[in-house]
């Protein structure tokens, strides 16, 4: 019987590419999304190798209960699940001041909450099961803060807690947990951004400031990360630092003030 991973987030980017990864070593493959068009695209991509259909469903993760009858169908379609991936989640650029309360709820409710639905319904398989693995898509703005990145850095830094308070709970129940930490990946990021600024020049300023970061060659791709998970699931790791995320985080340590200071100088329009 093969094992099997349940991926949000899965129509596109680092989701796709780890559904795309995961087939290819043998998993089931239960896939989420809010758009079902795209799942259904990369479902027809997974069966145009020989993989078996995967279980798609469409799926808001911000909602627990289209969360809870997500695990509900892949449990009775599959018996078991055996991975969960919590990858769905948006960026979001700006002084903090200009984003609205309900842009702070969009932001966590989706990079935090979202993730928090999922373990909650299925946690109790994996307990019943004494096994299961929760991989937690965070990044490295859940360990280095950043200026202009502050609500995205709180959703990611309560992932990171999320992450490293669930290790040291379920360890003695036989759930492994992971966290994985990239630096911008050069995907749909742009897509479902949420930029906020003054006017709406400066907002398009702060899009084509990111626009321009994600044409560096060196920026890392979803399959970078979709790598860093098989990693970490198969090795148990209970952190895998994606690419440049490494320095960043090395630079932070040994510098704290002085990575501040440059993301302040680096992030910020010129009337900031």
């Amino acid at each position: 019987m093969s094992p099997t991973v349940l991926i949000t987030g899965a129509s596109q980017g680092i989701g796709k590419a780890t559904a795309l990864l995961f087939a290819r070593k043998g998993y089931d493959l239960i896939l989420a999304a809010r758009q079902a068009e795209r799942l259904e695209a990369t479902a027809q991509e997974i069966q145009s190798f020989g993989h078996p259909a995967p279980l798609t469903v469409a799926c808001d993760v911000t909602n627990p209960s289209q969360v809870q009858a997500l695990v509900k169908k892949a449990l009775e379609h599959y018996g078991s699940i055996d991975v969960l991936v919590n990858n769905a989640g948006i960026f979001a650029s700006g002084p903090v001041e200009e984003f609205s309360i309900d842009d702070w709820h969009h932001i966590i409710d989706t990079n935090l909450w979202g993730y928090i639905h999922t373990i909650h319904a299925l946690l109790p398989h994996f307990v019943q099961r004494r096994t299961g693995t929760i991989v937690n898509l965070s990044s490295i703005g859940g360990k280095v803060p950043t200026a202009y990145l502050v609500p995205y850095c709180t959703s990611k830094f309560g992932v990171t807690g999320l992450t490293e308070a669930l290790q040291a709970e379920l360890q003695s129940k036989g759930i492994h947990v992971c966290g994985i930490y990239p630096n911008l990946i050069k995907s749909s990021l742009m897509e479902r951004a949420v930029f906020r600024d003054k006017n709406e020049q400066d907002i398009q300023i702060r899009r084509k400031q990111l626009d321009n970061v994600l044409k560096n060659p060196v920026v890392e791709k979803p399959e970078d990360v979709a790598n860093a998970i098989w990693d970490a699931v198969k090795n148990k790791k209970s952190e895998v630092m994606v690419g440049s995320a490494n320095f960043s985080q090395i630079f932070y340590r040994l510098f704290p003030g002085l990575t501040k200071w440059i993301s302040r100088q680096t992030l910020k329009n010129e009337d900031n």
